[in-house]
């Protein structure tokens, strides 16, 4: 196939680069397009909304493409620099731009938090659980929900704890609220803590650990950040987004439109490895494929918060 030189950059949410979660998955991509490659990509990492819209329009007034902008808080500076500049091409993560030049990438959240959170329910000897968000928005509800429906389907009667960060970009950059959060909720008696909190969920991860409890990961695989204490990670394949945008780009074959990755595409799953695989029963293993399968086929159905907002379970 004939191949495009393309020039690629990376604006990151506000979380940071190595949060070892939501920006880091989009920076794995993204290296393992340069590795294979040998293709430099340009990166950026903001701290205010106004830094965004500036080296959005920056890395497109240098000539760079596809630009991937990572998170749905990109979407406003996107949608204006993105019509400003109609002969590049951009990628959104996480949220929709409906332009000729934008590719968004959506994730079936819920249905990877399901299959964690059925694996919570099988793992909890007090039947009861946690969940820590980080900014209370519907993407995160759209976590807690799936979750929660997952717990359900294990242990119809247990319990589960929800808390959110805050209601600021900070809520995914507090590991120490992120570890109060987590302790209160242990001190309620869950003994499983699920989170979708960028980098405050180091501090749940943590938190989790000391007490002897299990923390449950998000977007990346987190399962060796706390060996042993980390039951499994959800895992939102923003790094399989970021290399297919890249790689699409240079292969000539860049569409835009929406794409929505769930179960189904490999675009949502959970982790198995050495750093938890003492954790997973091959009962709880055989009950998440299960429960996969039934989803993919149709059997079973997890409800979507953002489709009517609301949780009824």
């Amino acid at each position: 196939m004939a191949q495009t030189a393309i020039k690629p950059a990376v604006v990151y949410d506000k979380g940071g680069k190595f949060d070892k979660s939501f920006n880091e998955g989009v920076f794995i991509g993204a290296e393992k397009f340069k590795a294979e490659t040998g293709v430099e990509f340009r990166d950026f990492e903001p701290t205010n909304d106004a830094q965004i819209e500036q080296a959005l329009r920056r890395f497109a007034r240098d000539g760079h493409s596809p630009i991937i902008a990572v998170g749905f808080s990109q979407a406003t500076a996107l949608q204006k620099v993105a019509a400003e500049f109609p002969n590049l091409k951009f990628t959104i993560i996480d949220m929709v731009v409906d332009l000729p030049n934008v590719q968004s990438v959506v994730f079936k959240e819920h249905e990877g938090s399901y299959l964690v959170g059925l694996l919570a329910g099988l793992a909890s000897k007090t039947n009861k659980v946690g969940f820590v968000g980080g900014m209370d928005i519907p993407l995160i509800r759209k976590f807690a929900c799936g979750y929660i429906q997952g717990v359900k389907a294990a242990k119809k009667d247990a319990e589960i704890f929800q808390n959110m960060t805050g209601s600021t970009p900070a809520a995914w950059n507090d590991p120490v609220k992120g570890g109060e959060l987590a302790k209160s909720q242990i001190d309620r008696g869950a003994d499983v803590i699920y989170h979708a909190a960028g980098g405050t969920g180091i501090g749940v991860l943590r938190a989790a650990a000391d007490a002897g409890k299990l923390g449950i990961g998000v977007d990346s695989n987190q399962n060796g950040l706390q060996p042993g204490k980390v039951l499994t990670s959800m895992l939102k394949r923003v790094d399989v987004a970021a290399y297919t945008s890249f790689k699409a780009a240079r292969d000539g074959a860049w569409k835009p439109g929406i794409s929505v990755l769930g179960l189904k595409e490999d675009g949502v799953g959970w982790a198995l490895d050495d750093a938890n695989k003492g954790l997973v029963t091959p009962e709880m293993k055989a009950a998440a494929d299960k429960a996969r399968a039934d989803i993919i086929s149709g059997a079973v159905k997890v409800h979507d918060y953002m489709s009517d907002s609301k949780c009824t379970i």
